[in-house]
This record gives structure tokens, sequence and C-alpha cells, in this order.
């Protein structure tokens, strides 16, 4: 039986659902981005399948219509998460992240993954900074995490090019491909 965290956020406390960054977009996932987001996830297949537990399959048109109205439906999501993609100026899907609320008390995680087009430009760091900020800034939250595994790393750069501090190495279960068995927990709180 899975024990459910306690929640970080007080009802009604949500982050913007829209936020501008210069020459990229983060915002929430509207139906229109249905398709483009399938492309891109389709598109970064071979890329993310090796990192993420949701990827040990091809990513079907079902699977993303499900998680489309699901997105829709409630802010957050009935998982406590706020899912952003993110685009650049003609609306071209960039990648995607989100702030999850499940970690804890006075806590969020984020959680990430980039277009395989898009890497290397700094389309995450960016975006994971500015809901760091946001993350930080928001009422009972101090503390924000990035977790990855410890052969991941790209992600691992991410929570250290941030100023995020490693707390600790440990065995977790190997969900992914490429994943090595051992988890980074990356914490950044509220100066």
């Amino acid at each position: 039986m899975e024990i459910e965290a306690p929640s970080a956020l007080s009802p009604g406390i949500t982050p913007p659902q829209r936020i501008a960054l210069g020459d990229l977009v983060v915002r929430r996932w509207e139906p229109l981005d249905l398709l483009p987001r399938f492309a891109a996830l389709t598109a970064s297949f071979e890329h993310l399948h090796s990192w993420m537990e949701w990827a040990a399959e091809p990513i079907t048109l079902e699977q993303q219509r499900e998680f489309g109205a699901a997105m829709a439906a409630s802010w957050p999501s009935a998982s406590g998460s706020f899912n952003y993609g993110i685009f650049d100026r003609a609306e071209a899907v960039l990648g995607a992240i989100g702030i999850h609320d499940r970690v804890g008390p006075r806590t969020l995680e984020i959680g990430y993954w980039c277009h395989v087009d898009h890497t290397g430009r700094g389309v995450i760091t960016r975006s994971a900074a500015e809901l760091t900020r946001i993350a930080l800034a928001l009422p009972g939250v101090d503390r924000v995490e990035i977790h990855c595994d410890a052969a991941n790393t790209r992600s691992a750069a991410v929570a250290q090019r941030l100023g995020y501090r490693l707390e600790r190495i440990a065995p977790r279960p190997k969900l992914a491909p490429a994943e090595s068995g051992q988890g980074m927990w990356w914490v950044k709180t509220a100066e």
C-alpha cells in the first residue's frame, strides 16, 4: 500500500498558468496542444525511453488524448501536478516541465523532459530556473527538489547549474533502461 505524501500547497494556492521567458513560453497544456505534444514525444521517444518510466513503450495518440483531457479538467491535475509545455515563439513544443506536489510538507518537486531536437540549448535550464523561483515564492513552500538517476548526467547538470545541492545518492528501483538504480536527490531551499 502506497502512503500518500502530505501536500505542500494549501487549497487554492497555484503557480501561474503562463510564464513568458523572452523567446520561450512555459504554459499550461491546452487542448490544441494534443498533436504537437504527440509529435514531440514521438520524435523524442528513443531519447526519453532511456530515462522516463512513463516512456517504456512508444506513446500513443490515445494516451495523449487522456493526458490532455486530464490537464484540461483540473489545475492542478488529480495527482497534484502542475504540468506545462515549453514552447518557442512559433508555438513549437520544445519540451515539458512540471511542479509536482508529491514529496511532502513544504516541498515541491520539479520534473522535465526536452524534445530531442532542442537539447543543449538551455531550454530546460531556463524553464527550471523560473519554476524554481516561482515554487519557492509560493506560500508554505521552502524547498524544491529535482530527482534523477545518478547515470542521467544531463538532468543532474541542470540541477547543478541552478545551484541545487546534492542531498543524497541512494538505491532506488531501476525503472527505465539506462538507469543505474542509484537515485540523486537535488535540493534548493528558500534563501
